[in-house]
């Protein structure tokens, strides 16, 4: 399998998350994305929407995070719903982060570490850091009483989650507010594969500059 990628991408790091922890035998192959080789017509042949990552299997082209972490479960048996109601669980909780935190948190983190501060909108980086704070929130008391997102072991539900809150450049989120998805976060980190995503990836700009 190969991934197409580079270091600063959160949904990128959903993916190669996964594999690690399926066990998969995989290949990085690194975009710079920060000079514009995913908006190049080459790249364009492989995502026609510009964007990363993407998963090649064989014959099998694959975007999207969400549906790269499906196909990774769904090929292995593993990281998945035991029971058709924990897939549908784990399916709820993947449209839950693409819509409500993983998004919100790349476009603020995007913003706030690898745009020039002239380029930046006023307002937005509050405006999506309330919403976040939101979302944070309802992660938070959702992991009160439980150790793992959906069903009763680590899911691509806790590794689509869990993709941008690893990074070190500042969005507005400080573990130590949040107890629960720090624990949590702790728990993943110790499972067999979990790797920081600047060791599986290698990144499109220099530490320095973040």
């Amino acid at each position: 399998m190969k991934l197409y990628c580079f270091g600063e991408s959160g949904n990128a790091y959903k993916c190669a998350l996964a594999l690690e922890m399926a066990d998969l035998e995989w290949e990085p192959i690194h975009v710079d994305f920060f000079k514009g080789e995913a908006r190049s017509p080459e790249y364009r042949a492989i995502n026609e929407m510009g964007e990363v990552p993407v998963l090649i299997d064989g014959d099998t082209t694959l975007t999207q995070s969400g549906v790269i972490l499906d196909y990774i479960s769904s090929k292995t048996g593993k990281l998945g719903g035991r029971s058709a109601a924990e897939r549908r669980e784990v399916l709820r909780w993947l449209f839950w982060d693409n819509h409500k935190l993983s998004t919100q948190i790349g476009t603020t983190r995007f913003l706030m570490n690898f745009l020039a501060a002239d380029k930046r909108p006023e307002g937005v980086i509050p405006f999506l850091q309330g919403r976040l704070k939101a979302a944070y929130t309802v992660l938070n008391d959702h992991l009160a009483n439980r150790n793992w997102v959906a069903g009763e072991a680590v899911t691509i539900a806790d590794l689509s989650c869990c993709g941008y809150l690893y990074y070190p450049e500042p969005y507005g989120f400080d573990r130590a507010d949040w107890p629960n998805i720090d624990h949590w976060l702790d728990r993943i980190a110790a499972l067999p594969g979990w790797k920081h995503p600047y060791d599986l990836m290698q990144r499109a700009l220099p530490a320095a500059t973040a």
